[in-house]
């Protein structure tokens, strides 16, 4: 099967995204251009990446002790990616780019994600440079960022550390002024930076001329002790190798070592890295610990980051999105060729009989409704949040703020719910194929193997709940989710002639789910509050899912085709089979349930 058909149908047929043509950014586009981009993006998936998808997996990265190998296959992937233009798609036209609507680069960036996400586009690249376009001065956006779109350099994010791992208030990686000169250099103010990173993808390789680390470090004070807790965080620019100020490499290479590599469950044809920072390796200009740049102010590192992190969260939905996708579609095609077992009827199975295909069973019509109702749900949902983004950066101020605080609460569940769901379709899949789906005969396995780093990276499962129940929810004042109700009670409206079940559930979870809101924290301490956030998690994630299935079952009128009939199916299996759970869910948040909380560790 092919993506094709379901992303024009998100597109234009319920986000109907033609409307931002009359935005003067977006003038000069038009569904030409946009089939144009989104073929050009098909082509290359399908030729450059999803044949290579096991061959990555198989022939992992290796340091042969200069420097670190991968397939000839990644490479010409990265080099068909990168002349695509999709690395600076969204940018102006002066940063070479072709101020493409976001939602239509996310969608088109989607055939990469089902092709082989292992092999990997340029998502973080993307996220460093755009968040350089906000945060940078003028020369580092010309210097690195530029650099970054063309494909000539490739960009990381480095926050973790071995001993700290999400609890970024414990970083220990130190930055120092480089001498009494460091605030005029003309890259930004220059530090000494000395520390270890763990968890970097595409932290080291030969894909392109440089690698442009964006590393979390703190500064010491006037007595050279680090400030305790977050607002101690700057960020800098760490180069793997020295540039100029016209972009052209020095020669030199910046005090950044690889470490080691990490041998992973899935994601194999991307590195993943423990980088040291300033360890003498490569002593740069006569002295020790790698060079930085600051970018922004001291101390607010931190907050610069978020911007590379919440686009990096769309991103990591987006992928476990797209495998899930690409299970559905591998089992469905399985489902249909497979013959196994005969029909029960009302007079028993007659042996005598043929085979029917494994799609006639119920049992396993389920398990592809289901893969069918999370993955394209998800993947409407990532699209939604898309077009957000381009509402906050080209709508009116007051639809812009109303964007903003909606991808404030939904970031969260664009990134769990998928990085979930979708691996329990992955789970599906492999069950539709049987024996065989455990097999590596069949790719199934290791989608499933791909998906499971999505529930990790970028902030985990966890993480993404309490900033959803501690934050998202309650920041100015709630505005935010009630911005969402909104627009939860306005599908419901407009779908109640002819969805007036769903429409009725749709109400009900809701207002289930608002009070819980309130009942979680009503005279609660935080850590009593946030004992069952991820419960809270699912349930939100599992309403707002249920919404846009509703809203998107609701734009197909009077359109019976089979595509119409599947969609229909998928709305009614959400309501029916998926959203009564959140009852249970919320019976935890309700009643502060202390089971898991208050059990002390000898009982375990």
């Amino acid at each position: 099967m092919s993506l094709r058909p379901t992303v024009d149908f998100l597109l234009h047929d319920w986000l109907k995204v033609e409307s931002l043509q009359s935005r003067e950014r977006f003038a000069d586009h038009s569904r030409e251009t946009f089939d144009a981009v989104l073929d050009t993006c098909e082509r290359i998936a399908r030729e450059k990446y999803a044949p290579f998808n096991r061959l990555v997996d198989t022939q992992e990265p290796h340091f042969d002790g200069e420097k670190v190998i991968l397939p000839q296959a990644t490479h010409d992937a990265y080099k068909a990616y990168a002349e695509s233009g999709m690395l600076s798609a969204a940018q102006d036209y002066e940063m070479g780019g072709m101020q493409l609507p976001y939602t239509v680069e996310a969608a088109a960036n989607a055939f990469f994600a089902m092709a082989s996400v292992s092999i990997g586009s340029g998502m973080l690249t993307s996220g460093n440079a755009n968040l350089l376009m906000v945060h940078g001065t003028h020369l580092q956006k010309q210097v690195f960022a530029a650099n970054e779109f063309s494909g000539r350099f490739s960009g990381t994010m480095c926050l973790s550390e071995p001993q700290a791992g999400s609890s970024l208030s414990d970083i220990t990686t130190r930055a120092t002024p480089d001498g009494e000169d460091f605030e005029v250099d003309a890259l930004g103010a220059r530090y000494r930076l000395k520390g270890n990173k763990m968890w970097i993808s595409s932290g080291e390789h030969e894909l392109c001329e440089n690698i442009i680390h964006l590393v979390l470090a703190k500064i010491p004070d006037v007595n050279g002790q680090l400030v305790p807790g977050v607002k101690g965080i700057s960020l800098f620019i760490v180069p793997k190798k020295m540039v100029d100020t016209n972009g052209q490499l020095t020669g030199e290479r910046n005090d950044v070592a690889l470490a080691g590599l990490n041998h992973k469950c899935g994601w194999r044809g991307t590195t993943n890295t423990l980088l040291n920072f300033g360890e003498g390796k490569y002593p740069v200009r006569g002295d020790t610990g790698a060079i930085g740049y600051l970018v922004g102010k001291p101390g607010e590192g931190l907050r610069c980051m978020f911007h590379m992190m919440n686009e990096a969260r769309i991103g990591v939905g987006m992928a476990a999105t797209m495998l899930g996708m690409a299970g559905y579609y591998a089992s469905l095609d399985y489902a249909k060729n497979r013959p196994q077992g005969r029909p029960t009827g009302a007079g028993g199975k007659d042996a005598s009989q043929p085979q029917v295909r494994i799609i006639e069973h119920a049992d396993i019509k389920r398990m592809l409704l289901a893969q069918k109702a999370y993955s394209e749900g998800a993947l409407a949902l990532a699209l939604y949040c898309a077009r957000l983004v381009d509402e906050q950066h080209t709508g009116t101020a007051e639809d812009a703020d109303v964007a903003r605080l909606l991808l404030e609460v939904l970031t969260p569940i664009v990134k769990s719910f998928p990085s979930e769901w979708c691996l329990e379709a992955n789970s599906l899949a492999i069950q539709i194929h049987g024996g065989y789906g455990y097999t590596r005969d069949f790719p199934v396995e290791q989608y499933w193997r791909d998906n499971r780093l999505n529930m990790i990276h970028e902030g985990t499962h966890g993480i993404q709940a309490m900033d959803l129940l501690g934050r998202k929810v309650l920041m100015e004042n709630g505005r935010g989710l009630q911005l969402l109700s909104e627009r939860m009670l306005a599908t419901a409206a407009k779908a109640e002639t002819h969805w007036a079940p769903e429409s009725a559930a749709l109400r009900d979870a809701l207002k289930r789910v608002g009070q819980a809101t309130q009942q979680a924290w009503a005279g609660a301490q935080p850590a009593e509050a946030l004992a069952n956030a991820v419960p809270y998690l699912q349930a939100f994630g599992h309403t707002v899912i249920a919404w846009i299935w509703l809203d998107v079952a609701n734009s197909l009128g009077q359109d019976n085709s089979p595509a119409a009939q599947g969609r229909r199916a998928a709305c009614r299996y959400f309501f029916r089979y998926e959203l009564p759970k959140i009852g249970a869910w919320l019976n935890v948040v309700n009643s502060r349930d202390a089971t898991c909380a208050d059990l002390p560790e000898e009982a375990f």
